[in-house]
């Protein structure tokens, strides 16, 4: 039976990801990296591997992170007892503040303990390395067992004796109060000779250094006291679990496939990051995080694009990398796997990579503003791409794209991305001192004026009573709420106002969910409302000083999040499930900014992100 996507946790360790059902079983786990083929992945295949500790029989659960951490602790209650199981991807010895995550065992830990009574559980370990393509071979090791095959070797480590079949270890354990049993599965190179096992006092230590790394880069971020501080720190840490700490990289999600239609096949890879994002992101660790964090994301965004921006071509600026700064991310598909609840295809790698999308000059030239006094001087290679960034928007602002949403059908004149050629000169404009670039102000600035007057006059449609998706059409597209956001218009310019209310009468669902758009995009199947344009949604309302609605919207959306404060990407209006890759971290993003607009809007003295 598959899991609803609101019954997972995510665990990271600020490299991989696993996630752990409400019924105690990891479903999805990537080791190395997040983009690397899964150990686990019953997620989208029953047979493609997880790693089950539960009662036997029929129990209830309640579960939550332990305080400032992404340690997960879930209670199962049964009828003869209950016990607790605390999970992890643990982090580093020794690691803490904002060296989390940078040299990691890539090992999951799971310690169950009793609470009362006695309570029969079942331990049943099933790596199948490459996505389920590999069933290992299970050999005893002291402390546990070996998995052999495939690219990872699976060290698995059990206070409890296993007993290994063909690609399974099992156990069943009798957990009385104050008993423990400890577990824990290691990837390591299969290459390097066999890795000894951890016993349950390692194990323990290991939980114990995870716990403190989480609570002392947590100690050095709770800076925030504005409108709902818990979600927004909560979202803080979601962020931070899905950042690759050796480069800053931030994945759109921890997993792939995970369908925006149900039974359909709207089902990507989101375990890359996105320059499209990265504007937002900004923004949202000023708040939620720390200029650190911050800092870190641009000056991957900038390593990974290199020091040119050429206006097509190899130079071009790519709308994704992957974590290490990649640029090549071929999307294929899996055909043996059936996918989440029958979704197919199973895609790895992101078609996206190559489309051409002119929103990332003004999304990179953004971001480069909000850091930029935490930076102070640009190096000469960031200086360089800055600048050729602003002159390509200058140059290509008037051409066709695929815009923000990355349809596969013909490019179009979206409004979105010539909105963000708009601020990509206007930061450039602001920037010119740090870029020394006096000598091109008057040319940014004439282009500038002539995108703003393009917006005005054809983004504008009256049939709609609405700046619309692009030129000439009179659909409505969420992307447009960005025109106040980032300072186009404010939003008490009648037409933004009313652009603001189209959106909220006509692109919402019966909730005041919104819909990215509702227009033919060319593919099949239909989406559900969008968490990050009803955020967007949300801080328009603040910005117009309704901060009544706004909070009203806020606590309505944000009650879709699931027991320990994820969400995902889409929300489906008809049964209130969550769609899309879980969790997303622009949706978190979106929750960020959000609360920070309340905030701003209830008081007009509440810090401001920079740029």
């Amino acid at each position: 039976m598959t899991e609803p996507i609101r019954a997972y946790a995510l665990l990271s360790d600020c490299q991989g990801a696993a996630l752990v059902s409400r019924a105690g079983t990891v479903d999805w786990a990537c080791f190395a990296r997040f983009d690397a083929p899964s150990m686990f992945a019953r997620l989208l295949g029953p047979d493609a591997g997880h790693f089950g500790l539960a009662p036997v029989g029929e129990f209830t659960t309640t579960r939550a992170y332990i305080e400032d951490t992404m340690v997960l602790r879930s209670v199962h209650s049964t009828a003869t007892g209950s016990v607790a199981v605390t999970d992890a991807l643990v982090l580093g010895s020794d690691e803490s503040g904002h060296r989390i995550g940078m040299a990691v065992p890539h090992a999951l830990v799971r310690v169950v303990e009793g609470l009362d009574g006695e309570v029969v559980m079942d331990v049943d370990v099933q790596p199948r390395p490459e996505y389920g393509l590999t069933v290992p071979h299970l050999v005893d090791h002291p402390g546990g067992a070996l998995a052999l095959g495939g690219s990872e070797q699976l060290v698995i480590s059990s206070t409890a004796p296993l007993a290994l079949t063909r690609g399974r270890a099992h156990a069943r354990i009798r957990i009385g109060a104050g008993a423990r049993a400890q577990f824990a599965v290691r990837s390591v190179s299969p290459w390097t000779g066999p890795a000894e096992s951890w016993n349950g006092d390692e194990i323990d230590r290991r939980l114990a250094a995870t716990i403190a790394g989480w609570r002392s880069w947590s100690g050095l971020h709770v800076r925030y006291d504005g409108a709902y501080a818990p979600l927004v720190a909560q979202s803080g840490r979601v962020l931070q679990a899905l950042t690759y700490a050796p480069t800053g990289a931030i994945v759109a999600a921890a997993t792939t496939s995970l369908p925006e239609t149900p039974g359909g096949a709207r089902n990507w890879d989101y375990r890359y990051c996105w320059v499209r994002d990265a504007s937002l992101t900004m923004d949202a660790l000023w708040v939620a995080a720390c200029p650190h964090e911050a800092s870190r994301f641009f000056d991957f965004i900038a390593t990974a694009t290199g020091t040119e921006v050429e206006p097509t071509g190899c130079g071009a600026l790519q709308i994704l990398y992957g974590i290490e700064g990649e640029r090549h991310l071929p999307e294929s598909e899996l055909a043996h796997l059936e996918g989440y609840a029958g979704a197919r295809p199973v895609r790895v790698g992101n078609g996206a990579w190559d489309q051409d999308q002119l929103d990332v000059y003004g999304e990179l030239l953004n971001a480069a503003c909000t850091v930029a006094s935490q930076i102070g001087a640009f190096n000469e290679s960031t200086r360089a791409l800055l600048i050729d960034a602003a002159d390509t928007a200058a140059q290509r602002w008037q051409e066709r794209d695929r815009g923000i949403w990355e349809i596969r059908g013909e490019p179009r004149h979206f409004l979105y991305s010539k909105l963000m050629c708009w601020v990509a000169l206007d930061r450039a404009i602001r920037l010119t001192d740090q870029l020394q670039a006096a000598d091109r102000i008057e040319r940014w600035a004439r282009i500038r004026e002539e995108i703003r007057t393009a917006i005005i006059d054809q983004g504008w449609n009256a049939a709609a009573g609405a700046f619309t998706g692009s030129f000439g059409s009179d659909a409505l597209d969420a992307s447009v709420l960005m025109m106040p956001i980032v300072g186009f218009l404010p939003a008490s310019d009648p037409r933004v106002r009313a652009t603001i209310e189209a959106v909220a009468d006509r692109l919402t669902d019966a909730n005041g969910m919104v819909y990215r758009y509702r227009a033919d995009d060319g593919l099949d199947g239909d989406e559900g409302t969008f968490f990050i344009c009803t955020f967007w949604l949300i801080h328009c309302m603040a910005l117009l000083g309704d901060t009544v609605g706004a909070r009203d919207l806020f606590e309505r959306v944000t009650a879709h999040a699931n027991d320990v404060g994820l969400l995902s990407e889409e929300l489906d209006p008809s049964t209130g499930d969550l769609l899309g890759n879980f969790p997303q971290a622009f949706t978190h993003i979106g929750l960020v900014n959000a609360a920070w607009a309340i905030t701003n809007a209830e008081n007009s003295t509440a810090p401001r992100p920079p740029g």
